[in-house]
């Protein structure tokens, strides 16, 4: 029955991920993926805010099946950033590569890091 969670926030975090990427990309004309750099970001602070909530016990597993493996799962994209980075070194964009490689990494660890502070300072 788990798997009905993780589905639901799927059903949810797909198109989320579609609409936020255009609506980020329409609004920067430029080569760098910054559709892609937000939903990254922003799928690793939900998921920090949801693993410490259910740190702190005051979620529930269901709902990390939901939010955190269910929605940010789909939400979030890997395979996009490795390939969009890819794509920028081989435009001799190394700069641009580098940045979005190291940024989404250290960014993306460091919303984690806020969203599980965060989570746990306002439940714990």
């Amino acid at each position: 029955m788990n798997w009905l969670f993780v589905i639901a926030g799927a059903a949810v975090g797909a198109p989320l991920r579609y609409l936020t990427d255009r609506a980020v990309q329409a609004r920067h004309d430029t080569v760098f993926p910054w559709g892609t750099f937000v939903v990254n970001i922003l799928g690793s602070l939900i998921l920090g805010l949801v693993t410490g909530a259910v740190t702190a016990g005051a979620a529930s597993a269901r709902l990390q099946l939901l939010l955190g493996t269910g929605l940010c799962g789909a939400l979030t994209t890997y395979s996009t950033f490795s390939y969009e980075s890819l794509r920028l070194a081989e435009r001799g964009r190394m700069l641009l590569a580098v940045g979005n490689t190291v940024g989404a990494l250290c960014v993306g660890l460091g919303a984690a890091w806020l969203g599980v502070i965060a989570a746990e300072t306002f439940f714990g």
